[in-house]
């Protein structure tokens, strides 16, 4: 009787480490959930212990990356839709800042800072303008628009 539970004892301590050790990539940070709320705490890459069960964690990138924002609609003045096949976004977030983005945004922040304002901000440009000056006339202008938004924030 004592072998087996010793041997339960073991099996049980295993999977308890084995639910608490997890893995924070190079270019990530980790964040923690407990409870499902948000702890002060962040992590670097490596490995590292969290309360099995009652911690929780996200890996949030924190190197350069690049968003597609794909198929955005555009609707004129001139009530003419028109389509971007694509909008790419690239962009950096700060290991020191990560806490605070995902205190206000939530883990994927990307969704809110980037791929909806995105829609909505190229959706203001198109509404105050017609067809041909939305293809042709104030077409390079689109970008530094989306950029000059998107840095604002």
């Amino acid at each position: 009787m004592t072998l087996n539970f010793l041997a339960g004892l073991c099996f049980a301590w295993v999977v308890l480490l084995s639910l608490s050790l997890h893995k924070i990539d190079e270019g990530h940070v980790g964040v923690y959930y407990r409870g499902g709320a948000l702890l002060r705490d962040t992590s670097t890459p490596g490995f590292h212990l969290m309360i099995p069960l009652l911690t929780t964690f996200k890996s949030v990138q924190t190197t350069l990356q690049t968003d597609e924002v794909k198929n955005v609609p555009c609707g004129t003045s001139g009530g003419v839709v028109i389509y971007f096949d694509r909008i790419e976004v690239v962009n950096l977030l700060s290991a020191e800042s990560a806490h605070d983005i995902v205190k206000n945004y939530s883990a994927d922040y990307d969704r809110t800072l980037i791929y909806n304002k995105v829609h909505h901000e190229l959706n203001q440009f198109c509404s105050g303008h017609t067809l041909q000056e939305v293809y042709i006339d104030l077409f390079d202008q689109i970008d530094e628009n989306l950029k000059k938004t998107l840095q604002e924030d």
